[in-house]
């Protein structure tokens, strides 16, 4: 039965495609379980979730413009939905899968994401965005590459790896959600995962003199981490779908919901070699291990482990703004990637985003703006679409911080599409922060600490700042982004320290047009779930 409904399924997304995406790009099917399973990072057994049986889920592998269409069957017993973290949906947020934008896969059913990788490359990963299921599991990688005939600016790597880092607990993703609607904080994570396994679980293969493309997303909870290869040199070459310089680190420092590509050179003497991923400006520190093995090794891994930057705030800082694009690197298209010259567009407004903690009803919330977000009985796509008064308000969130206190309202941000606008992540609290914009790519324009000013543009970069979708703000600090707002829909702005955003720190920002024109936004897809007071609705005929 269930193979009977596969089918169908996908007979009906490539329909449905047809009347989307062009008929000549291709097309990649995907069927996926999602189930409950027992596994043992930490060599504790914890319920996770896995995907056809697997913990981390499977990685999808695509190229530029390419469609997906994948089948994901619940078979949780609640509510279950996906999100694609990097992947811009083009005039298409109905499928961004966070609860603004999607209604969940109820238990034991299933939905079909019909998804175009539309004019983009690189190293993203998706996630279970519902609850605390991330906790759990759920996380996989997703690489795209360039279309044939693309130049890429480095030579095709002998091995391409997904390398998925973060920070993990012990506890049930359950338990960690009741913390959390009673009003409580977590407590700091017991351990730190490269590819769901503990220390020494994950390990490499490589051949002596072969070069090696290392995809390394950062899908933990809260922590910043700290990447490093002993004996090893790293060459940056791509950040979240741009080609950057090919600076060579040492280490790097991956915030979180962040993703790098370095090349790995196995130029050492052949033997086994530490992978160190340790947390930043935590204590305690937490560190792990996988092992780099070469063919050839000829001896186990021996001595004290590599170290690296632990809370040193000014390190991480000058890390991040020695990060520039490859102007003359082609990205999806074959025009290099400066010819988009950003720096000379005149922005139309400047947002200012703050975040801040606190009590509400004595319990622990948290802000932007002092708005704490409360997700709404409808996703508000939906209730835009089928105009359903009173799931939410435009200007429901300040455009600048006002300093009150906190209160709870379901926020939205109404901006103009096709402005350019100016973004400033503010942050005056004592923690690494890290924010993230669905549907777009953002200029990483500047950072620094104290107070954000108009006269701290005097020091951006307006020439070869990194494009990405994902961006740390240091304690007591500020970081800006330019944006163009071209993509219509409904998008999720949100902190990825993840008990934050459970708990209010994040915002939808409505890109709007009266516009019907499918150059402008796709229709509401005809396999839609619809919930909440959007249930008994109908999408559309064809």
């Amino acid at each position: 039965m269930l193979l009977d409904m596969l089918l169908v399924t996908a007979a009906v997304s490539v329909a449905l495609l047809c009347s989307i995406a062009g008929a000549d790009d291709p097309y990649r099917f995907f069927s996926w379980n999602v189930t409950y399973g027992d596994i043992y990072p930490l060599g504790f057994r914890q319920q996770g979730i896995l995907i056809n049986g697997q913990f981390p889920g499977p990685d999808i592998h695509c190229v530029t413009n390419d469609n997906i269409i994948i089948n994901v069957y619940n078979s949780l017993d609640e509510p279950f939905l996906l999100s694609w973290s990097g992947i811009q949906q083009r005039r298409n947020s109905y499928v961004d899968g966070v609860y603004g934008t999607t209604c969940p896969i109820p238990p034991g059913k299933n939905f079909t994401y019909i998804m175009q990788m539309k004019d983009q490359i690189g190293s993203f990963y998706y996630f279970p965005s519902l609850a605390f299921h991330k906790a759990a599991g759920g996380f996989g990688g997703i690489r795209i590459l360039s279309r044939p005939g693309i130049p890429v600016p480095f030579a095709d790597p002998d091995g391409d790896y997904t390398v998925l880092i973060g920070d993990w607990y012990t506890a049930n993703h359950t338990n960690l959600t009741n913390t959390l609607d009673r009003g409580k904080k977590l407590k700091f994570p017991d351990g730190i995962l490269i590819n769901g396994r503990g220390p020494n679980g994950a390990y490499f293969g490589v051949e002596q003199g072969k070069t090696y493309r290392l995809r390394i997303s950062n899908v933990g909870l809260m922590s910043s981490l700290n990447f490093r290869i002993e004996g090893h040199k790293m060459v940056l070459v791509e950040v979240e779908g741009t080609h950057t310089l090919q600076s060579k680190y040492s280490s790097l420092d991956v915030h979180v919901g962040q993703s790098y590509s370095v090349l790995v050179t196995a130029d050492q003497p052949p033997r086994d070699y530490r992978i160190v991923v340790s947390s930043r400006f935590t204590s305690p520190i937490l560190t792990t291990t996988g092992i780099l093995k070469y063919s050839n090794s000829a001896g186990p891994m021996s001595g004290p482990l590599p170290g690296g930057p632990t809370i040193q705030i000014d390190w991480s800082l000058n890390q991040a703004r020695s990060i520039r694009t490859n102007l003359t690197a082609s990205g999806p298209r074959p025009n290099p990637q400066g010819s988009y010259h950003y720096g000379l567009i005149n922005t139309t407004r400047t947002i200012r985003l703050a975040s801040s903690a606190g009590q509400v009803n004595g319990k622990q919330r948290y802000a932007v703006n002092s708005v704490s977000y409360v997700p709404p009985d409808t996703p508000m796509k939906l209730a835009d679409f089928f105009k359903i008064d009173g799931v939410f308000r435009v200007g429901s969130i300040s455009s600048t911080p006002y300093g009150g206190g906190i209160y709870l309202d379901t926020s939205v941000l109404g901006v103009d599409y096709r402005a350019f606008v100016e973004i400033v992540f503010e942050n005056p609290e004592d923690i690494v922060q890290s924010w993230h914009i669905d549907g777009y790519s953002f200029f990483v324009v500047g950072m620094d600490g104290g107070q954000w000013t108009p006269a701290s543009r005097n020091s951006y970069n307006l020439r070869d700042a990194v494009a990405r979708c994902t961006t740390q703000v240091y304690p007591f600090s500020w970081t800006a982004v330019y944006v163009a707002l071209d993509n219509v829909g409904m998008w999720n702005v949100r902190s990825e320290f993840w008990a934050r955003q459970y708990l209010g720190q994040q915002l939808y920002m409505r890109v709007y047009t009266d516009s019907t024109s499918l150059r402008d936004e796709y229709p509401i897809p005809k396999n839609a779930l619809l919930c909440g007071r959007a249930s008994g609705r109908h999408t559309r005929p064809f």
